[in-house]
């Protein structure tokens, strides 16, 4: 069994800006993988396409890291670490985030929840400008969409997972771009380039990792859910990202998808095997079975790691096994 751990926002918390987004201390992941390395043989994404196609073995206990989105963290905390240790890291930029210069929807969404107090009050304030698009678009009642999305997750409660769905996939793609907009600029900032530059990797960083051995895989071009659109449209995502990929110089005879969202359908998978995807990356809660479909090998994230640092060599297994087996994203988190 492999242990895929799935990373995102690493970085001083509490010197940061936005001290409220939800992510990883520095030290805490350098103590995590102080931790894998004593009870863990780290491989590289290599070495696990190789064992999917049963070229080799891998060693007792494996984990890959995995990290999520391009974050300028990752260059900045998580390279200089992982260096220091000898451990690969594989990395899932969203090519548009890198090359448009602009937030993607999901991280507008992190920042607008990192800097209002009170999520009640902002999951009221997007059904009022629901009404803004109502004759307009196919607009649902506020009734059927809290039925729908006010539940809670793994890592947040239900008025949060209401604005992070009903924002990211819940509501016609106009209006949850308009609403997302608004309220990015009205709590968190009116330069979105300026932002952009200061919270995702560069192309020039993101080919240094490349140089460094670092793994570079798909993420998507969007950041969409992939299962939430038509063949056509999933294969202009696929096709974007491997452009994106060759431009940095990667392999893309060995190249990997990790799903934004943990999103993906049978379609989806068709088109992957068709343009020689060799492993996906989910975010259902698990261990993975290399005897299993490559492409839809489970995560687990760096939160179902105790805190302490110091948890028993099972405590993954445990946490894995013990939490939501519907699978609900663990990137809710974040995401």
């Amino acid at each position: 069994m492999l242990t895929i751990v799935m990373y995102h926002y690493v970085r001083d918390l509490k010197r940061s800006r936005f001290p409220r987004i939800k992510g990883l201390e520095i030290e805490l992941f350098r103590q995590q993988l102080q931790y894998l390395r004593r009870h863990y043989a780290p491989v590289t994404m290599e070495q696990v396409i190789a064992a999917t196609q049963c070229a080799q073995s891998l060693p007792a206990n494996p984990v890959l890291l995995t990290f999520d989105d391009g974050y300028a963290d990752h260059f900045q905390f998580v390279l200089p670490v992982l260096e220091e240790m000898g451990i690969q890291g594989s990395f899932f930029p969203p090519a548009r985030a890198c090359l448009e210069n602009r937030v993607l929807d999901v991280n507008k969404v992190h920042y607008v929840l990192a800097s209002v107090d009170d999520a009640e009050m902002l999951a009221a304030s997007i059904l009022v400008m629901l009404e803004e698009f109502r004759g307009t678009y196919p607009i649902e009642s506020n009734d059927a969409y809290l039925e729908r999305y006010a539940k809670p997750s793994r890592f947040d409660p239900p008025e949060v997972i209401f604005i992070k769905r009903m924002l990211q996939v819940g509501l016609p793609e106009p209006v949850r771009n308009a609403i997302t907009e608004e309220l990015f600029h009205r709590h968190v900032t009116d330069d979105e380039a300026a932002f952009a530059a200061e919270l995702y990797m560069s192309i020039d960083q993101l080919r240094w990792l490349v140089r460094r051995g670092m793994y570079v895989g798909s993420h998507g071009y969007d950041h969409y859910w992939l299962d939430s659109l038509d063949r056509a449209n999933q294969e202009r995502q696929i096709d974007l990202s491997l452009d994106f990929l060759r431009r940095l110089g990667c392999d893309t005879r060995n190249w990997t998808m990790c799903y934004p969202f943990g999103a993906w359908n049978e379609s989806l998978l068709s088109i992957l095997r068709q343009r020689g995807c060799r492993l996906g990356l989910t975010t259902r809660v698990d261990l993975a079975d290399m005897r299993s479909d490559p492409l839809t090998l489970p995560r687990l994230d760096t939160n179902d790691l105790s805190k302490s640092a110091v948890a028993p060599p099972n405590a993954w297994t445990v946490a894995a096994r013990s939490s939501d087996p519907g699978g609900t994203s663990p990137v809710a988190r974040v995401a």
